[in-house]
Order: structure tokens, then C-alpha cells, then sequence
């Protein structure tokens, strides 16, 4: 059994290196293939199962998408909009949810005051006094109230309807796993059957995007973007720290993926990369 086993696996290796070139075994593959009377039955069927597998693909990924934005939509205005309306309007007192919107909102303040005393020395505001200057300060701090109200009642609408989106994502992805298969075999597939070049153009635009040298930006944004969008404060040393871990994690899992399957699968795009990353 043992001899069986070493039998098959120097075969299997004699295979992989073959005494005659693979190019010209091919060749001859190829023409083995059009010489098959079989070979437009097999054509056809193997068109068949790629258009199967992309309409699948397409109709599985809009829906995986669609669905759970709308029902964060609907959710966000029928549901969860007006419980949240009612409960916030009842409590008028309550308008900044974290020290990063009264840090805005003062600085915003500050800004329309200095504006204020701008326009007064070119002249623009005739007959300036301290009663139109403290009606038109409190009327721009009650804006900035309502405005900020509004930012913080509707950072908890997006935390529960995004937290309901998320839901609906996973549980669509649970329950369909077929399609999920049929999915992955198509992205892999996609990915996989690219020209060199465009498997390393689109490598060094996504690390140059994400974990290059002035991808920090892109990520302190994209940060401030999150938090500002639930509701939470805008810590300065939280993105930092995020942004000199994160990407760095990024980057090794990627140099990971290009050394444990690209590198297998097509060596010649992972040299081509090299190339042209120098």
C-alpha cells in the first residue's frame, strides 16, 4: 500500500514536470480537443454553466447589496425616524451627543462672531450696536442647536438602522449558501483568469490605495467619516493609532495572500508586479 502511495505521488510529480514541454503538450492538447466530435457538445455545455454561474453571480450580488440598503432606508424614515423624533423633541435640553459636536459647534460660533465684527469694520453692517450684535449671535447659536440636535438624533437612527442592515446581510448570506459558493468561484475566477499586468496594475493600485505611503489621509477621513456618522467622538488618538496598526495588518495579510496563493497560481503576475513596483 505504502509502494502504491509513492507510485502515485512520483507520478503525480512527473506529471507537474513532464519530460516534454508544456507549451508543446498544449499544443497537442489543443488539437486533441478540436479533433473531438464531443468538443462543441462540450463548448456549449460549458457555456452554459459560465452564463448560469455570471447571471447567478450578478442577480445574488445585487441582491445581497440592494436589499439590505433599502430596509435601511425604509427603516431609518418609517421606523426608527419617528420613534427617535418623538423621544429627542421631548427632551429639548439634549443636544450634542459627545464633546466632538460642542467642539464644532463653538468653533462654528466662533467663526460667525469673527465674521460678525469683520463685516462691521468694512463697514458692511450699518449702524452696528451690541443689541444687533447679540440678536444675530443668538440667532446663529440656535441654528447651530437645531442643526446639531438634528446630527445627533440622526447618528442614533444610523446606529439602529445600520445595526438592522447588518443583520439582514448576514442573514442573507447564512441562508444562501449555494449562491455564495457560486459567487466566490466567480470572483476567484474573474480575478483569476486576468492578464499579468492587470493582476499586478490592480495589486499596486489597491496597496497605493490602502497601505501606501499616503494612504493615511484617505484613512483619517474615512474614520472621521464613521464616527461623525454614529454619533461617536472624534478621538484624535483613536485614528491615529488605527491608522499606524491597521494598515500595517492590511499589508501583511496581503503580502501573505500574494506569497501563499498568487504566487502558486500565477508566478508570473507576482514577477510582473515586482517589476513593475520598482
Amino acid at each position: 500500500m505504502k509502494y502504491w502511495n509513492l507510485k502515485k505521488i512520483n507520478q503525480s510529480s512527473l506529471d507537474k514536470t513532464g519530460v516534454i514541454p508544456r507549451s508543446i503538450s498544449k499544443l497537442f492538447e489543443k488539437f486533441k480537443k478540436e479533433l473531438d466530435p464531443n468538443a462543441e457538445v462540450e463548448a456549449i455545455e460549458t457555456f452554459k454553466v459560465a452564463r448560469y454561474q455570471t447571471v447567478t453571480s450578478v442577480k445574488y450580488l445585487v441582491f445581497l447589496f440592494i436589499i439590505p440598503i433599502l430596509i435601511n432606508q425604509v427603516s431609518k424614515s418609517f421606523i426608527f425616524g419617528p420613534f427617535i423624533n418623538y423621544l429627542w423633541n421631548r427632551d429639548e435640553h439634549i443636544i450634542f451627543l459627545n464633546q466632538s459636536q460642542e467642539e464644532r459647534a463653538f468653533a462654528d460660533l466662533q467663526r460667525f462672531e469673527e465674521k460678525l465684527h469683520f463685516e462691521i469694520l468694512i463697514g458692511k453692517i450699518d449702524h452696528p450696536s451690541s443689541n444687533l450684535i447679540n440678536y444675530k449671535m443668538t440667532e446663529k447659536a440656535l441654528e447651530l442647536a437645531v442643526d446639531y440636535a438634528n446630527e445627533s438624533s440622526c447618528a442614533i437612527k444610523n446606529i439602529l438602522a445600520d445595526l438592522l442592515s447588518i443583520s439582514i446581510f448576514v442573514s442573507i448570506t447564512i441562508s444562501s449558501k449555494r449562491q455564495f459558493s457560486i459567487l466566490r468561484s466567480f470572483v476567484n475566477e474573474l480575478i483569476y483568469s486576468l492578464s499579468d499586468t492587470a493582476k499586478a496594475f490592480l495589486i499596486i493600485l489597491f496597496t497605493d490605495m490602502f497601505v501606501g505611503f499616503h494612504s493615511p489621509h484617505g484613512w483619517e477621513v474615512i474614520i472621521e467619516i464613521i464616527l461623525r456618522h454614529l454619533g461617536l467622538p472624534e478621538s484624535r488618538d483613536f485614528i491615529f493609532v488605527f491608522i499606524s496598526t491597521f494598515p500595517v495588518v492590511l499589508d501583511t495579510i496581503f503580502k501573505y495572500w500574494i506569497f501563499r496563493y498568487l504566487n502558486k497560481i500565477s508566478p508570473s503576475a507576482v514577477a510582473t508586479y515586482h517589476n513593475m513596483n520598482e
